[in-house]
Order: C-alpha cells, then sequence, then structure tokens
C-alpha cells in the first residue's frame, strides 16, 4: 500500500491555516500541526495531529512539505529544522496560491467586508449547484460553524487577503474588489503603496481573468484602468439598497450583497438563486454575531460581538446597531488591535467613536499593548463628546478590568457590543461563566 503524503503546517491554528489543512487532510493527506494554543478548541480539527507550542521533535520525519503561517517568526524551531533537513517549505499564501492555479478560483479581496461577501457567494455558489470548495477567514454556520468545505467541482472560492501582499500569489479566474483603504499599515508604507499592490494583482494575475469592482470606491476605480482582465463594474448606491433584501442588518452588508450579485452575474447564476442564496445568509463568526447571556444571578443581556478593527468598520457596525437595537440600552467595548493601525489612523478612530449616541462606550487597552495610546483615544473621543456636552466614552484599562466592570453594570435587557479583531471576543464567555 502506498504512502500518504504526508504535510505540517505551523501556526495551524490560524483561521486560513486551519482550513488548508482541513483541505489536504480530505484530498488524503497525512496532516500535523503545530500552534502556540490549542487550535482543536477553536476550529474542531479532525484527522489532524495537532501539537501544542513549536518544538523540532513535532516536524514528521520523511515530511513531503511544510506550510507555514506568514505570522510565524522566521526562526521558529520547526521552521528551521525543515529548513536543516532540506524539506519543501511554502507560506500559506504560496499553498494557497498552488490551489488556485489548479481550480477556476474566485478570490474576494478588499479592505472592508471580504469575509462576508465570500460567505454570502459560498451560499450563493452551493444553491446554484455549483458545488465549490470554500477558503474562508471566518467560520460560517452553514458549513458547521468551520471555515471550510471541500466541493467536488472545479470551482475554488477563496478570501484573498491583502496582508503582507499575500493576494500576489493568487491567480484567480475572477478577482472580486470590495474596496481599498489604508490599512496593515505594518506592513505597507501609505495608500499608494496598498494601490500599486492592487495593481501589480490586476495586472499580472489577471491577465485573461474577470475583475469584479466597486464603482463607487474611488480608489478601486483606480484600477479600471490597469491591467488586461475583463472588467465588471457595480455600483452599491445606485443598484442595491432597494432591491436587496437580507437576514442580516447594515448598510455595509447590503455594499457586500451586490458585489455577490454582479459575481452572479459573471458566473451566470440566474437572479431568483441569487437572492435565495442572500436572504439565506444568516451571518458569520465575530460578523455582527448574536446571542443571548444570562450574567449575575440570572439577568439576560444580549451579546453582539463584531471583527470590526478599522475606523470605517466601527462606523458600519455602530449603523447597524443603531438600525436593529435601542441605543440607550447599548455599552460597546473596542478592543483597538495592533499599535501601528492605531497610531496611524488615529484621528478616524476618534471620530469613528464619537459618531454614537449609546449609553457607553469602553475603550480597553490594545491588543498586546498596554496603556498609552489607549489612553490617548480615550481623551481624544472624551474631549470630542464634551464638546457636544455627552461624554459617554471611558478608558477601561485591561480586559479583566472591563470584566468586573460588565459584571457590575450591566441590567437586564441590555446590550453589549463587543467589537476588535484581538482576544476581546473571550470576553462574552466569561461574563456568562460568572453565573
Amino acid at each position: 500500500m502506498e504512502n500518504k503524503r504526508k504535510i505540517h503546517f505551523i501556526g495551524i491554528g490560524g483561521i486560513g491555516v486551519s482550513s488548508l489543512a482541513r483541505y489536504y487532510a480530505e484530498e488524503g493527506f497525512e496532516v500535523s500541526g503545530s500552534d502556540a494554543v490549542n487550535p482543536k478548541e477553536t476550529f474542531n480539527l479532525k484527522n489532524v495531529r495537532v501539537f501544542i507550542g513549536h518544538r523540532k521533535e513535532n516536524v514528521p520525519q520523511e515530511l513531503d512539505l511544510l506550510v507555514y503561517s506568514s505570522a510565524v517568526n522566521q526562526n521558529n524551531e520547526e521552521l528551521l529544522e525543515a529548513k536543516k533537513r532540506g524539506v519543501e517549505i511554502k507560506s500559506y499564501p504560496e499553498a494557497l496560491g498552488e490551489l488556485t492555479r489548479k481550480y477556476y478560483t474566485i478570490a474576494v479581496s478588499g479592505t472592508h467586508g471580504k469575509s462576508t461577501t465570500t460567505a454570502m457567494l459560498a451560499l450563493v455558489m452551493i444553491r446554484a449547484g455549483l458545488d465549490p470548495t470554500v477558503i474562508i477567514g471566518t467560520k460560517m454556520k452553514e458549513l458547521d460553524n468551520t471555515n471550510f468545505r471541500k466541493g467536488k467541482s472545479r470551482y475554488l472560492l477563496i478570501e484573498a487577503d491583502e496582508f503582507k501582499a499575500a493576494l500576489l500569489n493568487y491567480v484567480p479566474s475572477v478577482a472580486v474588489i470590495t474596496n481599498i483603504e489604508e490599512d496593515h499599515l505594518d506592513y505597507y508604507k501609505d495608500l499608494d503603496h496598498i494601490l500599486s499592490t492592487f495593481k501589480d494583482y490586476v495586472c499580472n494575475n489577471l491577465k485573461n481573468g474577470k475583475l469584479v469592482l466597486n464603482g463607487e470606491d474611488e480608489n478601486s476605480k483606480k484600477l479600471l484602468c490597469v491591467g488586461e482582465a475583463e472588467k465588471f463594474v457595480y455600483y452599491p448606491e445606485k443598484q442595491c439598497l432597494e432591491e436587496i433584501k437580507l437576514s442580516v442588518p447594515g448598510k455595509h452588508n447590503i455594499f457586500n450583497a451586490c458585489a455577490v450579485k454582479k459575481v452572479g452575474e459573471v458566473l451566470k447564476i440566474d437572479k431568483k438563486t441569487v437572492n435565495e442564496g442572500l436572504l439565506e445568509f444568516k451571518g458569520t463568526w465575530r460578523r455582527f454575531d448574536k446571542e443571548i447571556a444570562v450574567i449575575k444571578s440570572g439577568e439576560k443581556i444580549e451579546i453582539i460581538n463584531d471583527y470590526a478593527h478599522h475606523p470605517t468598520e466601527i462606523k458600519a457596525t455602530f449603523d447597524a446597531i443603531k438600525e436593529s437595537c435601542s441605543p440607550e440600552k447599548v455599552t460597546v467595548l473596542f478592543q483597538p488591535h495592533q499599535y501601528e493601525r492605531t497610531y496611524r489612523l488615529f484621528s478616524k478612530f476618534t471620530e469613528a467613536l464619537s459618531e454614537n449616541n449609546f449609553k457607553k462606550v469602553l475603550i480597553s487597552d490594545i491588543y498586546t499593548v498596554k496603556g498609552r495610546e489607549s489612553e490617548e483615544i480615550k481623551k481624544k473621543v472624551s474631549a470630542k463628546k464634551l464638546a457636544q456636552e455627552s461624554v459617554n466614552t471611558e478608558y477601561i484599562g485591561s480586559l479583566k478590568d472591563a470584566e468586573k466592570y460588565l459584571l457590575k453594570n450591566l441590567q437586564e435587557g441590555e446590550i453589549l457590543v463587543i467589537i476588535g479583531a484581538g482576544d476581546v471576543y473571550n470576553l462574552g464567555g466569561h461574563i456568562k461563566k460568572k453565573v
């Protein structure tokens, strides 16, 4: 009997890497991986041997391929061991890029809305009978609460992240770009650097492909004159506000759905199927994710968890809250994510956080950074609110401090909105455990 090919993943708990690990496990590979924390609790990996912590002993003998997360340090013990042995090594974007060449790939990229647009499109393609393989940067309720689906067709649907120019590794047949804005400023120098990366993506990887663009996004429109790809433009405000019906709130979700409708046209999916798939969409993990929680002595509150970590996303989330909730019952906890993003987009954050009429907005320390910058956000936002005679923003410090505050102050029937891309989402579970 022929031995299975072996593949090992470093950083297998990552939302993208774990999805790729699932793909290879279903393809019949012998899959193993390591992570600093227990990914099985988060992603329920099956038929995968998982090591907690990174050690060179974790690397299997007779290994065919090692794939590492973009977040992994180049001095990682397992990575160095694989190099020493002469094992074939690929980064996660390189390995995923190889798959895009084997399939008819639809890749969804952009600063905001990638995960949601990919999730919506997955449901539409499944309903249309296209049976896609799906690799997405979040968990979907409709995919058994995982981030992966193995299809049997030639179609591959992926979320194409621009972090560290990862999307330059992908060669899609259809590329969707929802919008382009300043982000990942720990890697990119400025907006021009981001735009040049997207231009390289269009020019180098889409010579025979199709490009779906947001015609109302000023930066995306700059890609209309580059590359040889056939271009399809959609106009969210003009085309979609009245005609799209969704089961989730927020104008930004209608914009995401508008991109899906345009891809539906490109793939020749009938409008009825597209509309049914969009209406079926119930949201994704950490994207306006709702649950009822019991706290203290039996009091019930609603918790809304959202991944918003950029000023534009915070504004969109706040708008969705106001659309679906009573603002005076809402307490928001925001955990800024990444010092460089917070520093470089500082004024935009203070503006976004000030545009609310909620009961309270709490700001915790930056994820993995203590004190200073979070306090500065608090000062700027509070100053703005003072001018409006409505000061409701408070610097809360650590997540432990936030937990104590919330358990003391939240009351029956109120709504807690947790936003941020770090570990703040764990707070909801901690509060419920205190019952």
